[in-house]
């Protein structure tokens, strides 16, 4: 579909609305004695192009616009991957189960906000008072006042000219959440929530900040009230339900020992991925961050030095996850969690606490200039 959305100016004339259709005269002529040559004596049905063949789509299906006061937004299966529009909404609780190709939302106010995963950018322009959960490959903001946003963003969130900024965390579960990421092409272990850049910073002045760690996602975005057309809906903000990871991003370590664990491409990755976060989480550990990359044998040579040369035939078989993992003999306990539940596995895990800090920073360091950031 193409982008047959734009921001409409408020400024601007309200003429152009009121303008009636124009209608065109089309003259027809009759030519007498006219020949039909022998043997065509029928038309020719016209020729039908693919685009001839496509769904009509009609842009009022992938757009909310002027509404107050209600709870709406998208079924899974509604938008498949298009694009969406909101726009001058007020007081309202907004739902899009399902991805999306870009989302817009603009002259938003005192809403509430649920984004299904979003394959590009979603953008905020000109909104207040927003609480919002959303995932995406890129989220920016513009001229926007005191939003609360739970995050997943592959790329560096970016907000320009917006204050009263606060970012947490995604914590959210519906029942096709899992499979809108990867019809998205998103990674859920590829999430950059408080690594936000400020493009206009203000001197002595901080326009951004991260919410408590106590912060809990349905106090801001509450699920659909029981007679809303989405009660059928199975959601939880229950972190140890999130699709994506609870991690603790850019806040304060409360121990100086971590630990670098690798999996390596194999039929199990994720689920290992997500039995060691329950492991460790078990065991009072913190997850700090998380990435999915692909690797190079160049790049294992220089991220995993004395260990490379009986890994780089793994990094052939596709991306690799990382977790770093925080706290007090969290070397020790990873290592024995690898012995132990992942005993046929591949895996890379710090070999003790003098090397593992070195570790997570060369592993993360790549990550992010792999994916640029």
């Amino acid at each position: 579909m193409g982008c047959f959305f734009s921001k409409k100016s408020k400024r601007k004339s309200s003429e152009k609305d009121e303008r009636m259709p124009t209608t065109t005269t089309v003259e027809t002529t009759t030519t007498t004695n006219s020949s039909v040559p022998l043997g065509n004596n029928s038309e020719e049905p016209p020729k039908q192009y693919s685009w001839d063949k496509r769904e009509k789509v009609d842009p009022k299906d992938y757009m909310l616009s002027g509404l107050k006061d209600v709870t709406v937004g998208r079924h899974p299966g509604k938008l498949n991957g298009q694009q969406f529009v909101i726009q001058d909404c007020e007081n309202c609780n907004i739902f899009v189960f399902d991805h999306a190709a870009t989302i817009t939302i603009d002259d938003c106010v005192n809403c509430r906000i649920m984004l299904g995963p979003i394959k590009g950018s979603v953008f905020f322009r000109d909104c207040k008072d927003i609480k919002c959960v959303v995932a995406c490959q890129q989220f920016r903001t513009r001229d926007c006042k005191k939003m609360e946003v739970f995050l997943c963003c592959a790329t560096q969130p970016i907000i320009e000219a917006s204050t009263g900024m606060k970012f947490g965390c995604f914590q959210y579960f519906y029942p096709d959440l899992a499979f809108h990421f990867k019809d998205a092409g998103l990674s859920i272990f590829n999430n950059n929530w408080s690594n936000i850049h400020d493009f206009t910073p203000v001197s002595g002045e901080n326009n951004w900040s991260l919410l408590p760690e106590s912060s809990k996602v349905l106090d801001f975005v509450p699920v659909p009230d029981p007679e809303s057309e989405f009660k059928s809906v199975r959601i939880s903000g229950d972190p140890e339900r999130s699709i994506v990871p609870l991690t603790k991003g850019g806040r304060r370590k409360d121990s100086d020992e971590s630990c670098l664990f690798v999996f390596f491409a194999g039929e199990y990755t994720t689920a290992n991925a997500r039995k060691l976060i329950d492991e460790v989480t078990a065991k009072s550990f913190v997850l700090v961050q998380t990435k999915e990359v692909s690797m190079r044998p160049e790049d294992v040579k220089r991220v995993f030095q004395n260990s490379a040369d009986e890994l780089v035939d793994w990094i052939t078989k596709g991306p690799v996850i990382a977790l770093e993992l925080s706290g007090g003999g969290v070397v020790d306990a990873c290592r024995s969690i690898a012995d132990q539940v992942f005993p046929g596995t591949k895996v890379f895990v710090s070999e003790n606490k003098n090397s593992s800090s070195r570790d997570v920073d060369n592993f993360f360091n790549f990550a992010d200039m792999q994916m640029g950031l």
